[in-house]
């Protein structure tokens, strides 16, 4: 067993003792200073169109509820399908 390899980790340890600091009474006057550019506020402005805005596209939404009712509205199967299966291959 070394004895002389603990009394080196003890002379790591001592050496860095916390050290005062002097003067920390004189802080300058300078303000934190904060400007926001052109292109971040025109960003600022877009998320709360977007935010603002609804989910949901009512007039699309009325055009087929009204073409259901009314009898007139026809799907592509083969639209449908070829959807369908592009939406199971990209999941797997």
């Amino acid at each position: 067993m070394r004895i002389d390899a603990y009394n080196q980790i003890a002379s790591v340890y001592n050496a860095t003792k916390p050290v005062k600091v002097k003067g920390t009474d004189k802080v300058s006057g300078a303000k934190d200073e904060f400007k926001l550019s052109s292109a971040g506020k025109d960003y600022q402005i877009a998320k709360q169109a977007v935010a603002e805005a609804s989910d949901i596209r009512e007039d699309k939404v009325a055009d087929v509820k009204q073409r259901i009712d009314s009898g007139n509205y026809q799907v592509d199967t083969g639209d449908f399908a070829s959807m369908l299966l592009a939406k199971f291959n990209s999941n797997l």
